[in-house]
Parts: structure tokens; sequence; C-alpha cells
């Protein structure tokens, strides 16, 4: 039963994402920038995570 809402979930997203592109490029433009954004800020929080281990942890 959780795969299938899993597969439901992603297609709904896909078609969703589909609709953004076609109907609006410029809206799905910053969306993607927001994500990358998210996602670059997220690496960044992880890397120095494991600086402050290799460094003894404080």
């Amino acid at each position: 039963m959780a795969v299938n809402a899993k597969k439901v979930a992603v297609f709904v997203l896909a078609v969703f994402a589909l609709y953004v592109i076609v109907t609006d490029p410029d809206k799905a433009t910053d969306y993607v920038k927001i994500a990358f954004e998210g996602i670059s800020d997220a690496a960044n929080a992880v890397g120095d995570f494991m600086t402050w281990l290799a460094n003894g942890g404080g």
C-alpha cells in the first residue's frame, strides 16, 4: 500500500512540475533556483558539520 502511495505522489509531483514548466516557465526557473540554493545550503551545512567532527567536535 505504501509503495502505491509513493508512486502516486511522485506521479502527481511530476505532473505538477510539467504543468508549471509549460504554463509559466519563468516561475519554474525560480523554483529550480530555490531548490538548488536549498541543496547547496544543505551541502555546506553537512561540510561544516564534518569539519567540526574532524576537528574533535568542539
